[in-house]
């Protein structure tokens, strides 16, 4: 397999694709707030979509260099089951080969975190788990439609621990219905508490079409003086606890940074599998279809993937780095963009300097957590 790099048709060199994204559409239970594509977990549905998976991946049309990450996410990949997420990870090592020290990551829901499940991933070389918990608080789980408890969580980190997984990312959820400040002080102490390496705290979207969309469940939401201060509130209370933040909605301890994520925002190349699932490969975005049944039954599952333009353009590279706390540097611009003139984005980041919403200096340019909080508007006025 080429392991080198590429030209694109615009004469920009680029390195072959090494992260892989595999999405698991199976939840045993759809929350009352998620978007995103999942069906019920019917065995013989999930049976035929680990046959399915393994199809397209003999059937990749690509060319990727072995891979350095690999995701599975969802829905909820852990009700999988051990037995099938091996057999995917080791069709992925078989089809493309996997670095030695590569990030490995499965999406996990706590009470389908089951030791038979961790010891088969374990096994088959994962070596991160993303856990969603969510919140500290047993009512606001349940408020949230979540299947676990605070005792649930605490089992879950056990049993990985005891299988080997030391690379733990906790989920949190800010400004829902009737959380506190020290609520979040409370979810902030569970992830130091249990050892968790890593953390991503959101705040709440509410989507239109979900239940929580349909019932109204934003008026019993805070504010956004109360998500503002949800958000700050959580950025100072992670930090005093040893995870510094790194992304607007992401913080890690001794620099465990979650590697596949970060190559999303510098705008690198990754495959995505599966329904709904996204790509930035040869220069092009690209999705699957949100349809299951299509994508079992497609006999050339990538004959399913749509085009959805160019990518990794100087606006969007600028648009996704913006994201980190690192931000743009210059250094970094100018080898990525050899031709771009930077004197526009100083000019139009003065005004927002002096509103404290962004640091523009001889390194480059970065938000604040206030930017952060306004990060569309900040974006869109440094990119106009």
């Amino acid at each position: 397999m080429n392991t080198g790099s590429y030209t694109t048709k615009e004469g920009e060199l680029r390195m072959l694709c090494d992260a892989l994204y595999l999405h698991i559409p199976f939840c045993l239970r759809k929350c009352p707030y998620c978007d995103f594509y999942s069906v019920g977990a019917d065995p013989s549905l999930m049976d035929a979509y680990t046959r399915a998976v393994l199809d397209a991946l003999a059937q990749v049309p690509f060319d990727l260099a072995p891979l350095d990450t690999v995701y599975f996410g969802g829905g909820t990949p852990s009700v999988l089951g051990g037995e099938r997420l091996a057999r995917l990870l080791n069709g992925v090592r078989s089809r493309f080969g996997i670095r030695p020290d590569a990030e490995i990551t499965v999406e996990c829901n706590p009470c389908s975190a089951l030791p038979d499940t961790l010891a088969h991933l374990w096994d088959a070389g994962a070596n991160r788990l993303s856990l969603g918990i969510q919140s500290a608080d047993d009512q606001q789980l349940a408020r949230l439609g979540r299947m676990h408890t605070i005792a649930g969580v605490r089992n879950a980190v056990d049993a990985a621990y005891r299988v080997g997984f030391s690379h733990l990312s906790l989920d949190l959820m800010l400004a829902t219905p009737g959380q506190t400040l020290p609520d979040i002080d409370r979810a902030a102490n569970l992830c130091a508490e249990v050892g968790a390496e890593h953390v991503s705290a959101y705040l709440l979207k509410i989507e239109p079409d979900t239940p929580f969309g349909r019932e109204g469940a934003a008026s019993r939401c805070p504010d956004e003086d109360g998500q503002a201060d949800a958000y700050l509130h959580a950025v100072e209370t992670l930090e005093q606890r040893g995870y510094q933040q790194y992304e607007i909605s992401n913080f890690a301890r001794d620099g465990r940074i979650a590697r596949h994520n970060c190559k999303y925002w510098d705008c690198r190349e990754y495959l995505g599998i599966g329904p709904s699932a996204h790509s930035f490969i040869g220069g092009r975005r690209r999705y699957f279809p949100r349809d299951l049944r299509g994508f079992l039954e497609a006999p050339d599952k990538f004959a399913l993937l749509r085009d959805d333009g160019p990518g990794g353009d100087t606006e969007e590279y600028l648009m996704l780095r913006l994201r980190l706390t690192e931000g743009v540097t210059w250094d970094a611009l100018a080898s990525r963009f050899p031709g771009f003139d930077p004197t526009p984005l100083h000019e139009k980041a003065r005004p927002l300097q002096k509103g404290g919403l962004l640091f523009c200096d001889e390194d480059g340019l970065r938000l604040t957590p206030s930017g952060f909080l306004l990060s569309n508007f900040v974006i869109g006025e440094l990119l106009l």
